[in-house]
C-alpha cells in the first residue's frame, strides 16, 4: 500500500532552517495533508473564494458569448494599436505559470529540498495559467473555430502554416510546454492518488483515486520506473522554461518596431517571467497556508526563499530596464529615441512610472530582514509585482504602437469594458481551476514531505 511505502531514495541532509517545522510523525504528515482532501471539513473561505472565482468566470463566458456574436470590434483596437489586452494578457499569463516548472524542474535537478512543499500547486498554477493564456490567441483570431488552421495537418486545400511567422512558433511551443507540464504534475501525484485510494471511505472516490493512481503499489519497480520519468521529464521541463518565454519575446522583437526590435527581449522576457511566477506563487501560498494552517509545512524559510528569487529576478528586470533606455540613446535611431522619451513623458507616462514603482522600487523592500520575517508585507510586495508586471505588458506593447512612424496614423489606446471584461474573467478562471484542484487533490506532495520527516529523524539520530 502507498502509506506502508518508505522513501527508496537517499536524500542530501538539508542545513539551516528547518524545513519543515519540528514535531511531525511519518504518520501524522499523510493525516494532516490527506485530511483536507478527504476528512476536514471544508473551511468557509474555500466556499467564499470559490463563489467569488465562479462569478468571474461567467464574467468570461459572458463577455467571450458576445465577443464570439459581435466580433474583435468590441474591443479597443484601433489602426496603430492592432494588438491589445488580448497579448497582454497572454504573455501575462504565460509568464506567471514559469514559476511552477521552475520550482519543480530546475530546483529538483539542483536538489533544493525546499522546493517540495510549494511544488505541487505551483505545478497546478503553471497548468491554470497556460489555460487561461491559451484563451487570448483563439479569442483574437476573430474566427476561434479554426484556430487548427495553425496546426501542419494534411488538408485538401494545401494550407499551410507560416513557418517565419512568430505567432506559429507560440502555437508549437506554448503547446509543448502545456503537455510536459502536465505530464510532469501527474506523474507527481500518481504516488499520492494510491494514498488518498486507500485512505477514502467514499466508494465513487476509492474508483476515481485508483483509475487516476493507475495501479500503484509502491513496489520498488513501481518506484524505480516512477523516479525514471518524473527525473526525465524534469530534463524536459528545464529547457521549456527558457525556451517559450524566449519564442513569446520573439512575438516583439522579430518586428521592426522601435521598443521591439531589441536583442535584450529573450532573457529580460525570461527573467520576468520567473519574476511575475514567482510573485504569484506567494500570493497563492500565503493565504493558502493561513486557511489550512499548514504553517508548520510551508514555513517562512519557504516564503523567504521564495522572495529572495523574486528579489534576484526583481534586479535583471530593472536592468533590462535601464539597458532598453541605454541602447535606444546609444543607437542614435531618432525612432527608437523618440519612444524612450514617449514612455517616460508622454501620455501614458504614469503608467510607466507606476510599473518603476511595482517592478524596481517596491521589492527593494526585501533587502530588509523584517520584510522578509513579515508574512503580511511579503504578500503586498507580491501584490505590487502582480500589478507591475501587467503594467509592463501594457507599456510594451501600447507605447509602442500609438505612436507610429506615421503623426497622421497616431492614436490612443485603452480598453474598453469587455476588454476589461475578458481579462477578468480568465482571472476568475484561473481561480475557479485553483480552488478545485486545493478541494480534490493533495496540495502539498505527501510522499516527498514525509521523506523529509524521514531525513530529519536520520540526521537527528545520527
Amino acid at each position: 500500500m502507498a502509506d506502508q511505502v518508505l522513501d527508496k531514495k537517499e536524500h542530501s541532509h538539508h542545513t539551516g532552517a528547518p524545513l519543515i517545522e519540528p514535531g511531525h510523525s511519518y504518520g501524522s504528515v499523510t493525516d494532516k495533508i490527506s485530511s483536507i482532501v478527504l476528512t476536514r471539513k471544508t473551511p468557509v473561505a474555500w466556499f467564499l473564494g470559490f463563489s467569488v472565482a465562479f462569478l468571474l468566470l461567467m464574467v468570461f463566458l459572458g463577455s467571450t458569448a458576445y465577443l464570439l456574436m459581435k466580433g474583435t470590434g468590441i474591443w479597443g483596437l484601433n489602426v496603430p494599436v492592432g494588438w491589445g489586452f488580448a497579448i497582454i494578457n497572454f504573455v501575462w499569463w504565460i509568464g506567471i505559470g514559469h514559476a511552477g516548472t521552475l520550482i519543480s524542474a530546475i530546483l529538483l535537478l539542483l536538489r533544493q529540498e525546499w522546493r517540495t512543499s510549494i511544488n505541487r500547486f505551483a505545478e497546478a498554477m503553471t497548468l491554470f495559467a497556460v489555460a487561461a493564456a491559451g484563451m487570448f490567441p483563439l479569442l483574437h483570431m476573430g474566427r476561434p473555430w479554426l484556430f487548427y488552421w495553425l496546426m501542419p495537418y494534411p488538408n485538401t486545400m494545401a494550407l499551410w502554416p507560416q513557418f517565419r511567422s512568430p505567432l506559429v512558433w507560440d502555437v508549437f511551443a506554448v503547446s509543448t510546454y502545456a503537455t510536459v507540464s502536465l505530464l510532469f504534475w501527474y506523474v507527481g501525484l500518481v504516488p499520492d492518488f494510491a494514498t488518498l485510494r486507500d485512505r477514502t471511505k467514499n466508494r465513487w472516490a476509492q474508483i476515481s483515486y485508483g483509475i487516476l493512481s493507475m495501479g500503484w503499489r509502491g513496489s520498488a519497480i513501481h518506484w524505480h520506473r516512477y523516479e525514471t520519468a518524473y527525473l526525465l521529464l524534469a530534463g524536459l521541463a528545464t529547457p521549456l522554461v527558457i525556451s517559450v518565454h524566449t519564442v513569446v519575446s520573439f512575438d516583439f522583437a522579430m518586428g521592426i518596431i522601435p521598443g521591439w526590435h531589441a536583442t535584450i527581449f529573450p532573457p529580460y522576457f525570461v527573467a520576468g517571467a520567473i519574476y511575475a511566477g514567482f510573485a504569484m506563487v506567494l500570493t497563492l501560498s500565503i493565504p493558502l497556508r493561513k486557511i489550512y494552517g499548514l504553517e508548520d509545512f510551508i514555513t517562512m524559510r519557504h516564503l523567504k526563499n521564495m522572495a529572495k528569487v523574486m528579489l534576484a529576478t526583481g534586479l535583471i528586470v530593472a536592468y533590462g530596464y535601464m539597458i532598453e533606455g541605454f541602447t535606444a540613446w546609444y543607437s542614435g535611431a531618432e525612432y527608437e529615441e523618440f519612444m524612450i522619451l514617449n514612455r517616460l513623458t508622454g501620455p501614458y507616462k504614469y503608467v510607466f512610472w507606476s510599473l518603476i514603482l511595482c517592478n524596481v522600487a517596491v521589492p527593494q523592500l526585501i533587502w530588509f530582514s523584517k520584510i522578509q520575517n513579515s508574512v503580511v508585507a511579503l504578500f503586498v510586495v507580491a501584490m505590487f509585482v502582480n500589478v507591475g508586471m501587467w503594467l509592463e505588458r501594457f507599456v510594451i506593447v501600447v507605447t509602442s504602437l500609438h505612436r507610429d512612424f506615421l503623426p497622421s496614423s497616431w492614436d490612443m489606446y485603452s480598453g474598453t469594458i469587455w476588454d476589461w471584461a475578458t481579462y477578468i474573467g480568465t482571472i476568475g478562471l484561473f481561480l475557479t481551476l485553483m480552488f478545485l484542484f486545493l478541494r480534490i487533490m493533495p496540495a502539498i506532495s505527501i510522499f516527498e514531505m514525509r521523506t523529509l520527516v524521514t531525513d530529519d529523524k536520520k540526521s537527528k539520530a545520527e
